[in-house]
């Protein structure tokens, strides 16, 4: 038996409730552990902030989007005397092992604290789906099946009004949801933050279709993170950057509207799905894996695989080392955006 602490951190992401459901249920039916939530990711680490998960204040969160712990975006090591507030709130609450669940800043924190002697165990957390080592994250299939039915939407809009329509879609870093959902939504052009983009380029394509196979609305699907080739920067939402060094990314498809109408002369409009895609109910996909990396998980703090993060490889659920996992990020198969880049025009 011993005292298991949870957190999410980062942004919220739909299946996080499952895999909290699948720590405490196995945690406490087979192990016998005690469960302690921290509330608002590392930040209710540093103030010691944490209620008990039971089987009873668990049940019934399996459908639910968001997490139940709330959930922030706070750099331990950003924060003074932070590894130290951190270390003595564990101690204090007599905590064993911690299962952080979140993206690369957050198991970045977790690998720190390993390395400090503190037992971790992390489960990878990003709906982009760009973590490395792990094939796919809960939550990405959730963002993309909601993207996918936007596009689809926005088609009979930009018919109507023989419109091109810009929609984007969260991606910082990797294009997984842009170049997942606008092949699933038939899109004309995708662009991703791997591949900057050329403006004529996407023009030409959009002109071309228009042109050549008389189709008079376009579709455009656009990663937040994508830029425009020659050194373009990616749009930003605010001048300010998170305790990581993030800025918040946001507007490329407002720039592309004006500048697509300006050299094409076609009509078009701008559609932003933003926290659209984070939020709701997790597809029947996620609310598995989310289990599965949740009862991983717990497994491996109970047998001592410290230092280790919880992977899907094929179909199958590993663990692998938390500087592996944290090595660089998984960014978008370039054969898959040949594929979509069949479609293009």
């Amino acid at each position: 038996m011993a005292r298991i602490g949870v957190l999410t951190g980062g942004g919220d992401c739909p299946g996080l409730n499952p895999v909290i459901r699948g720590i405490v249920r196995k945690g406490i039916d087979h192990y016998g552990h005690e469960i302690f939530g921290f509330r608002k990711g590392w930040k209710g680490v540093l103030d010691n902030d944490a209620i008990e998960l039971t089987r009873e204040n668990t049940s019934g969160i399996l459908h639910k989007g968001g997490t139940i712990l709330g959930t922030s975006r706070t750099n331990v090591y950003k924060t003074e005397n932070g590894e130290e507030r951190v270390l003595a709130a564990l101690e204090e609450r007599g905590i064993d092992v911690l299962i952080p669940i979140g993206g690369d800043d957050t198991l970045g924190v977790a690998r720190k604290l390993f390395e400090a002697g503190f037992p971790t165990v992390g489960v990878p957390k990003t709906i982009d789906n760009d973590l490395n080592a792990t094939d796919y994250t809960f939550g990405f299939q959730t963002a993309v099946q909601i993207a996918t039915e936007a596009i689809d939407r926005l088609h009979s809009t930009a018919e109507s009004h023989d419109r091109v329509i810009i929609c984007e879609v969260m991606g910082r870093d990797a294009g997984w949801i842009a170049c997942y959902s606008g092949m699933a939504g038939g899109a004309d052009v995708v662009l991703v933050p791997e591949h900057p983009f050329d403006l004529d380029e996407v023009c030409g394509h959009i002109t071309n279709r228009h042109e050549t196979t008389g189709r008079t609305f376009s579709i455009v699907v656009v990663a937040e993170g994508a830029a425009p080739a020659g050194g373009g920067e990616a749009a930003t939402a605010a001048d300010t950057v998170d305790s990581f060094g993030h800025a918040r990314l946001g507007g490329i498809a407002h720039q592309l509207e004006k500048q697509i109408e300006e050299k094409t002369g076609y009509e078009c409009r701008a559609t932003v799905l933003g926290h659209i895609q984070r939020g709701g109910s997790p597809l029947a996909f996620d609310r598995v894996l989310g289990t599965r990396f949740g009862v991983a998980a717990i497994d491996a703090a109970s047998n001592g695989d410290f230092g280790k993060m919880v992977a899907l490889h094929g179909t199958a659920i590993e663990l692998v080392a938390l500087e592996d996992a944290l090595s660089e990020p998984k960014l978008l198969d370039p054969q898959l955006f040949e594929t979509a880049g069949v479609f293009f025009g």
